[in-house]
């Protein structure tokens, strides 16, 4: 039963960070390369410095996941908040697909068996389901960020990633399955 369990929690982890993936490119491939390294206000994050973030922590924490500690000794997050003129959106996109190739493959690789081993995030232990849980809050907050982003720059552009204002209940019609698929698929 706990192997079952295992397993349905693993994949039930890569279909969450799949569609964020998912979510997160939906919201980014309607933005202008300029869009990218727009901000709202001094103190804001722009979609490039987001993804950066995103792809230094997706690296420091899923390389070597089980036998190295989650904050690389290589890692200096602070950088990850900086960009300069000559990054472009090849620069972002490339920083967004070896983020997620790294955790997808740590993620991939695991057993039902490692889901409840000890990993280190900063020194402090974490079974491998709180350590994924921890790092899906985290990228599900700054996807929405670059979704939000993404939609306010876009304005009366925007093409909606989920069910449309004012379509709800034309959406309740729909077979409870083509929902799970629709869903799914965001």
């Amino acid at each position: 039963m706990e192997i079952d369990l295992a397993s349905h929690y693993l994949e039930e982890a890569r279909r969450q960070l799949r569609g964020h993936k998912r979510m997160g490119e939906a919201a980014m491939t309607q933005l202008r390369d300029d869009d990218f390294f727009l901000t709202l206000d001094p103190e804001s994050n722009s979609v490039a410095i987001l993804v950066k973030h995103l792809a230094g922590n997706m690296r420091s924490r899923f390389t070597d996941f089980l036998s190295s500690d989650g904050e690389k000794p290589d890692r200096f997050r602070d950088r990850e908040f900086e960009v300069t003129g000559e990054t472009g959106r090849s620069d972002v996109m490339r920083w967004w697909d070896e983020g997620w190739a790294c955790i997808l493959g740590a993620i991939d690789s695991l057993k039902p068996e490692d889901v409840m081993r000890t990993v280190t995030i900063r020194g402090e232990p974490h079974t491998v389901l709180q350590a994924i849980n921890r790092q899906i809050a985290h990228y599900a907050q700054h996807i929405g960020q670059i979704v939000f982003l993404a939609k306010h720059l876009r304005s009366s552009e925007w093409k909606t990633l989920t069910i449309p204002r004012g379509k709800s209940e034309e959406f309740k019609t729909i077979a409870p399955k083509t929902i799970t698929q629709t869903t799914s698929k965001i």
